[in-house]
């Protein structure tokens, strides 16, 4: 089944560049062990506090381990990354960032929150509000056909910065390569999150991930697209959902609405802080498209999984 290869903490970077010099080479094959830091490069410890999200370094934000490159691979084919295993390290944080968010606007004090992960497969916001875990990169990409360094932030065609919570172990996730040998990078790793990662940040703990690479020459796809097992959300299904909708003419607006709709609903049933509710959303609330049909109002529907709350 190919070599393994172990990648420390110290070989990142901090944008997409087809420049950089390939921290690995490996076959089509291989396994690639990644110890990966958490989305601030350390920044934010178990002992900080909400100042500390005022203070941040953005230039250290998303230190990607890579890039690494795959002999053979070129423009044309796609880099086919087989999700092995995810171990977080015991801790992670969410953080209302000021200027950041679905709701930036009425959000607008930093807010931080500290999880303790040494469970394994739940952490707790509360006694009573028990959230799984479900660990997975929230960036993984291969290096842009566009020169220059690249802002992690956005996604593209390349992946990047995706956030797609269903990329979990057993998933194959589809990058299409752009350059000479992909130059595949990864990070930002959330220990959960719900789809929409509504106040900008999921549970976001540093992390040991395990992936293997194989090339697929000669088999082009125009963005990244993943094969993953089903059921999704078979650990928040047994108690069903409490759903709440967001209507407008505007796809944006009508999540922001389905959302502070939920964060209503959260803190008036459960007595949660607005800054927890929302919180709460971001790490295990899912958005939904409901429909785009029926002009002129779209409809976002959030979902809260009712399994959570004891």
């Amino acid at each position: 089944m190919g070599r393994t290869h172990f990648l420390p903490a110290d070989r990142v970077h901090y944008a997409w560049n087809n420049r950089l010099p390939p921290a690995l080479e490996v076959e089509s094959g291989d396994t690639v062990v990644f110890d990966l830091r958490e989305v601030t490069d350390n920044q934010i410890t178990p002992a900080s506090t909400a100042d500390d999200l005022t203070r941040l370094d953005w230039s250290r934000i998303y230190p990607l381990g890579g890039p690494v490159a795959v002999k053979g691979a070129r423009p044309g084919d796609t880099l086919e990354v087989e999700i092995l295993d995810l171990h977080p390290k015991g801790w992670g944080w969410t953080g209302v960032i000021p200027g950041f968010g679905l709701l930036e606007e009425e959000f607008t004090r930093p807010y931080l929150r500290i999880w303790d992960l040494s469970a394994g497969d739940h952490t707790t916001l509360e006694e009573n509000i028990r959230i799984p875990l479900e660990p997975f990169c929230g960036t993984m990409g291969v290096a842009p056909a566009e020169p220059g360094e690249i802002p992690v932030m956005p996604p593209g065609r390349f992946g990047g910065n995706m956030d797609i919570r269903h990329l979990t172990r057993g998933t194959r996730l589809l990058l299409p390569v752009q350059v000479e040998g992909a130059l595949f990078s990864c990070g930002d790793c959330h220990a959960a999150q719900g789809d929409g990662e509504v106040c900008v940040t999921g549970i976001e703990a540093p992390m040991h991930v395990a992936l293997r690479l194989w090339l697929r020459q000669g088999q082009s796809i125009p963005e990244p697209q993943f094969i993953t097992p089903g059921p999704l959300t078979a650990r928040y299904d047994q108690k069903g959902y409490y759903a709440t909708t967001g209507i407008a003419p505007d796809l944006l607006e009508a999540a922001r609405k389905a959302v502070r709709h939920m964060i209503g609903y959260l803190t008036q049933t459960y007595h949660l802080t607005p800054e927890d509710a929302y919180v709460l959303c971001s790490v295990a609330v899912d958005l939904k498209i409901s429909e785009v049909v029926d002009k002129p109002n779209w409809i976002v529907t959030a979902y809260a999984p009712l399994s959570m709350f004891g």
